[in-house]
């Protein structure tokens, strides 16, 4: 049986995922929830947010045709989304507020902070670019992470250190800002000359 995507296309689907998500930066956020709320169940955070992602990536589409909008268009939308997303990661300033209710694990946790408006629109974005299978194991493999992640908050804060976390922010703020110029560009060529 052949695959339908390659390694490359895992990879890079995966490390796009992987800074939008930006769950290492969004440490000190999760800290303070947990701090506010007392606990932050990170099994069903992670599944609700995986669950979310996943709805998204295949009834998205559809969603789109129905309202009028294709793919293309909403990859150019999406490039902007992350646009921000980059330099909020990058300048340090936050562009939109989200209050802390009583239960973290779901909301803000899961959503908006994991499957938030910006993966959602970056798994929009990036179908325009690799196989459907490809998203859906990138997907797979950044739970992974974000449980593990919010299962071992406080020991990774400990060895990393906040100087670290705040230069890994930068770093990710960096390559997403690179790879909403790249979707743009691929995008919008599709839309001005069809």
């Amino acid at each position: 049986m052949e695959l339908d995507f390659t390694f490359n296309d895992v990879l890079s689907a995966t490390l796009i995922l992987f800074a939008v998500i930006d769950i290492l930066g969004n440490i000190p956020v999760v800290l303070d929830l947990r701090r506010k709320s007392g606990s932050i169940d990170a099994g069903r955070a992670t599944l609700v947010a995986l669950l979310l992602m996943v709805a998204f990536l295949f009834v998205g589409e559809n969603l789109l045709k129905i309202i009028g909008i294709d793919v293309n268009s909403f990859a150019v939308a999406g490039s902007i989304v992350i646009l921000f997303i980059a330099l909020e990661m990058i300048l340090g300033i936050q562009l939109h507020k989200t209050k802390a209710p009583k239960t973290v694990s779901i909301v803000p946790i899961a959503f908006p902070l994991i499957a938030g408006a910006g993966t959602l629109t970056t798994l929009l974005s990036i179908r325009a670019e690799y196989p459907r299978s490809a998203i859906l194991i990138a997907i797979c493999i950044n739970m992974i992470v974000v449980y593990l992640v919010l299962k071992l908050t406080k020991p990774i804060e400990r060895f990393f250190g906040e100087g670290v976390i705040s230069v890994l922010e930068k770093v990710f703020g960096v390559i997403l800002l690179a790879i909403a110029v790249k979707l743009f560009g691929a995008n919008i060529s599709q839309i001005i000359l069809p």
